[in-house]
């Protein structure tokens, strides 16, 4: 019996607590006056103080106990530094203790970040901090803390009543006023409220082992937290695992659901625009602005393990940079997004380039066309049992690259539905959507960056390329830049080639090797030296501050100059088209393709103006791509109609002759003899094998038929 009442234990946590409430006070008064001073000034506005758990650990033997502390018992440090703030005066004003019970401790910066995965039954109630992608939120929306309640037959106000999470609680009890057992009412504008959202985060994709599906977690945000992330964002969750129990038909489970009460939260880049720059990066930015080889040394930045493909390195680093979004006074939106697509036979390093630009761009999106469908790439609408259960939409790959890059690979094996969904989100920049009620538009401010093979597995130089690629012509002329790749047999380019790819393996195998057998000569300046072929020049740490900084700050004008070289260009591909006869070369859409190229290489130098070499090196690079996709040999000169419409102009012309000799050859019923009208136009000048390829065309498409054999009648 003697070792029951154990009164010197008891009274130590009593100790203890004000022992550890005057250490935080000291850490305080050390390391966040200033903060504190701030929310004493813009209180309500301002009211959370934001601790550094690693300024904490450094603060000796003290701040490492009560970061300690923090991770197994959140709830009682919390309450400390409440404590701490409200008996040592930390904020200076008249109602210092109402302010510091509203004051919100929020610490962020934890070491050690635990996967979704990974959380188990012992993790409940203590302090975790999880990285993922938001996938889900629902609206803010008002939660009852503190509620006051007026009896109805005396009007008798209660004290405030605490209201936990889940069912509402409604005191049913004697008033003490009228002593009468009654009930009583809500009085909303006495009681207090405070705003919540929930949140479901998935993990990040990277660490998974095959097969492994990502997990999720749900996370309950409140008052100054809610409505600072949204769908398709990194972030960090710093909080409390909580556990609640489950209730199946109004009988309880000895099963529990946890979620993540949240302390903090950190969000990653969501865009350019948010990467943080120093003074040191800004000097170091304008430096590199000026060197002679910039855009060597940039376009040999990006996939600096893949040889050559410079033309093609050239373009993306443009398409980084992106033109200028304008918006008219009439209201219409320019896009200043460029939007590529790489063609090319297979192994040809297209893929790998397509990875490499989303990890340069803080929001980026990957996806491949064989397993990607409309609703994957737009929104798709679902029922919503994690809110309300209403239905909601989910937003796509697309839309959550907004202000991003999208890169899609293999986009020849998508469906011809799924590709359709592409038009809007290119062109306008918008995802019309009307689906299960909702009627909404989801903005898409992105670069697509697409990839695509040949159908017949390798390229045809002879065929024009609307019938190589699977692909609706209409969606390939909504492409500013289309680059063929070739994989051609050249043994100077093919010897360099192999060296580099075997430089990049060998210096991989030397750095696994050095892991479990280290050797002395390997170190990190050996290393350097043979990564040196395989290394960026520019670090992509700058390289993305770079950007940033350029669209941030560098919206260049277009000179008089440069206006003159693109407007004369445009208009001697144009003028290719002036004899009826010439296909119609280039229209109006590769122009802004031009001026939008224009603005990124002028941005890259960080200049305001856009100069006659900007003009010459956008001709350039477009030049090589018409070439590539619009080139009609037979002719001589560009056929923009083989890109936009699929048809060459010549094409078009035969089948046209072809309908005029069936009208003019035919009998009473319509019927005429295909030789006859493959000898009218043998003697126009045109080959017997393409005439009668387009006779199969016309008999294909439904356009003629042939009753007979030797017969033939139009439709």
């Amino acid at each position: 019996m003697d070792e029951i009442p154990q009164f010197p234990e008891n009274s130590e946590p009593e100790a203890t607590v004000t022992d550890k409430a005057a250490d935080w006070s000291k850490f305080l008064k050390k390391h966040y006056k200033a903060e504190l001073g701030e929310i004493a000034r813009e209180f309500p506005y301002n009211r959370s103080l934001v601790i550094d758990y690693q300024k904490l650990e450094k603060w000796g033997k003290r701040g490492l106990l009560l970061a300690d502390e923090l991770l197994k018992n959140p709830g009682k440090v919390l309450s400390d530094v409440k404590d701490a703030i409200k008996q040592n005066n930390l904020i200076f004003t008249k109602d210092e203790e109402e302010k510091a019970d509203d004051v919100n401790v929020r610490f962020i910066r934890l070491p050690k970040k635990i996967d979704v995965r990974d959380i188990r039954a012992h993790h409940i109630n203590t302090f975790l901090s999880v990285e993922g992608i938001i996938r889900k939120t629902t609206e803010v929306r008002p939660r009852l803390t503190y509620a006051i309640f007026r009896c109805l037959n005396c009007g008798t106000l209660t004290p405030p009543y605490s209201q936990g999470f889940g069912k509402f609680q409604e005191p049913y009890r004697n008033c003490a006023q009228c002593e009468r057992q009654t009930k009583m009412e809500l009085v909303p504008q006495l009681s207090k409220f405070v705003d919540v959202q929930k949140l479901r985060i998935q993990e990040s994709p990277e660490g998974l082992r095959g097969g492994e599906q990502p997990e999720t977690l749900d996370v309950d945000l409140q008052d100054d937290l809610v409505a600072t992330a949204s769908p398709g964002d990194r972030v960090v969750i710093n909080g409390i695992l909580r556990s609640i129990q489950r209730v199946s038909q109004g009988s309880k489970s000895s099963l529990f659901d946890i979620y993540l009460e949240a302390n903090s939260l950190e969000v990653g880049e969501k865009e350019f625009e948010e990467v943080a720059i120093s003074d040191e990066d800004e000097q170091s930015i304008v430096e590199l602005s000026r060197d002679p080889e910039l855009y060597r040394k940039f376009s040999h930045s990006i996939a600096p393990s893949i040889y050559g493909n410079d033309e093609v390195k050239e373009a993306i680093s443009l398409i980084l940079f992106g033109g200028i979004v304008k918006s008219l006074p009439d209201g219409s939106h320019l896009r200043g997004d460029i939007h590529m697509l790489l063609v090319g036979d297979p192994g040809i390093a297209k893929s790998q380039m397509l990875r490499y630009v989303i990890k340069l761009s803080p929001r980026g999106i990957y996806t491949s066309g064989k397993s990607s469908t409309s609703a994957g790439l737009t929104a798709t609408a679902v029922k919503d049992e994690f809110g309300d259960g209403r239905w909601t939409l989910e937003a796509g790959a697309l839309v959550l690259a907004d202000m991003g890059i999208a890169a899609v690979d293999e986009m020849d094996k998508m469906t011809r539905d799924d590709r359709s969904s592409l038009h809007e989100a290119m062109e306008q920049q918008t995802i019309s959507i009307a689906k299960a009620g909702i009627t909404a538009t989801l903005r898409s401010r992105c670069a697509l960056l697409g990839a695509a093979n040949p159908k017949m597995g390798r390229f045809d130089e002879y065929a024009p390329i609307a019938e190589q690629i699977n692909m609706p012509p209409s969606l390939l002329s909504r492409f500013d830049l289309i680059f063929v790749m070739r994989d051609k047999p050249n043994s100077v380019l093919d010897r360099a080639i192999g060296e580099h790819i075997l430089k990049a393996h060998e210096v991989g195998e030397i750095i696994e090797h050095n892991k479990k057998n280290p050797m002395e000569e390997v170190d990190d300046d050996f290393i350097q030296e043979k990564l040196a072929p395989v290394l960026p020049e520019i670090d992509p740490l700058l390289f993305r501050k770079y950007i940033a900084y350029s669209k941030r700050n560098c919206f260049p004008l277009l000179r008089k100059e440069a206006k003159e070289k693109l407007i004369a260009y445009y208009l001697s591909l144009r003028d290719m088209a002036s004899d009826n006869s010439k296909p119609v070369p280039v229209t109006a859409r590769q122009l802004e393709a031009l001026v939008r190229l224009a603005e990124a290489s002028a941005r890259i130098r960080l200049s305001d103006e856009i100069d006659e070499s900007d003009a010459e090196r956008v001709i350039r690079i477009v030049d090589r791509c018409l070439r590539d996709v619009a080139y009609d040999p037979e002719t001589g000169s560009f056929d923009i109609d083989k890109l936009v419409t699929g048809i060459p102009k010549q094409r078009r012309d035969i089948i046209r002759e072809i309908k005029e000799a069936v009208k003019s050859r035919a009998d009473d019923n319509g019927y005429a003899q295909i030789d006859d009208v493959i000898q009218v136009l043998i003697q126009k000048g045109h080959e017997r094998d393409d005439i009668r390829k387009r006779i199969d065309d016309l008999l294909r498409n439904g356009e003629a038929m042939e009753p007979r054999h030797g017969l033939i009648k139009l439709i």
